[in-house]
């Protein structure tokens, strides 16, 4: 009998991420879904069992693992990591899917290290669990990784040439505190620091693949962004940012969703997410970037993309990591 896959992805309690772990428990998966609290983590369990009634058998809650991991604490993914190392032979795709947006806030908000929220859940975190989780990776005959990413971080697409543009410059911001905005500037653009944070997703997806490759043989690491995404429930992606304009945000869903009907559900994204884990026809060793483009009114081809200018600076990539990585020596 063939050993089960494992799946590990984080930002799945809600959104695209749990739509992907509904279709990875019907399919068979065993299924590490990291969620912020031990309050949190029953309520998706049990959420999950009324969800797939009458599917969700017995088998499929030995599938389902539903430990405690919150990325906005450096602190609590090392013991998150530590556990998981220690009770799993093997991770066959790791997901790297949560993601925080809070636009409209006028002040950062900060992790429990003093970083900018976004950049801190975002990009440091799942930084330090895949290197952290790395070696146990590797121990899959077919490893992949997925990081969910967004279009916004190229200002040449319709939502990225929307607000100010995405924009690293050289990272000078990493070298103050509080870290802010990745490119020191001092005033705060919420907006900006998730495109900047969604960047920052494609520069570590490029050269983790290198990293990858030079340590142990090449993989596919899969980065891609779902398009807009906006559910009919008030969880989900855009749940912080309707704290500071519920009336704009449920206008535009509105307008996006309803009329002009440029979106993707949360369940169309979801399936695309777990193919794109799953499907052979995705593992292709090395960086690949797709999108879920929006070609005309009411269609959208998924097809492999490219990235943005600053995107493909391979030293700028190479800064990052490092001083990723430096950060990380100091902070835990």
């Amino acid at each position: 009998m063939a050993e089960s896959k494992v799946i590990l992805i984080t930002g799945g309690s809600s959104g695209i991420g749990y739509e992907a772990v509904k279709n990875f428990l019907r399919n068979d998966f065993d299924v590490i879904l990291p969620c912020r609290s031990l309050d949190r983590s029953k309520e998706i369990f049990e959420r999950l069992a009324r969800d797939l009634e009458p599917e969700f058998t017995s088998n499929h809650l030995f599938k389902l693992n539903t430990p405690v991991m919150d990325l906005s604490d450096l602190n609590s993914v090392l013991s998150f990591s530590s556990t998981i190392l220690k009770s799993f032979s093997k991770i066959d795709a790791l997901i790297l899917n949560a993601g925080l947006q809070y636009t409209g806030s006028k002040e950062p908000r900060f992790s429990s290290q003093n970083l900018e929220l976004t950049f801190a859940v975002n990009h440091l975190a799942h930084y330090l669990l895949t290197n952290q989780l790395l070696p146990l990776l590797m121990k899959s005959p077919n490893p992949r990784v997925v990081i969910t990413s967004s279009e916004v971080h190229n200002p040449l697409t319709p939502g990225g040439r929307i607000g100010e543009s995405a924009g690293l410059g050289d990272l000078s911001g990493l070298d103050l505190r509080p870290i802010v905005m990745l490119n020191g500037l001092n005033s705060f653009n919420a907006d900006k620091a998730y495109k900047d944070s969604k960047l920052c997703n494609i520069l570590f997806a490029k050269h983790l693949s290198k990293v990858i490759k030079e340590r142990y043989f090449e993989v596919p690491v899969i980065a891609w962004a779902p398009g807009l995404v906006i559910p009919r429930s008030r969880d989900g992606f855009f749940r912080d940012s309707r704290k500071y304009n519920e009336v704009g945000q449920l206008l535009f869903a509105f307008v996006a969703r309803d009329i002009l009907r440029i979106t993707e559900s949360p369940q169309n994204a979801g399936k695309i997410l777990f193919n794109i884990a799953t499907q052979d026809k995705y593992y292709i060793t090395g960086f690949k970037f797709y999108t879920n483009k929006l070609v005309n009114l009411f269609r959208k081809v998924f097809e492999c993309s490219e990235t943005s200018v600053e995107s493909n600076n391979k030293e700028l990539a190479v800064s990052l990591w490092n001083m990723s990585k430096h950060l990380l020596s100091d902070l835990v």
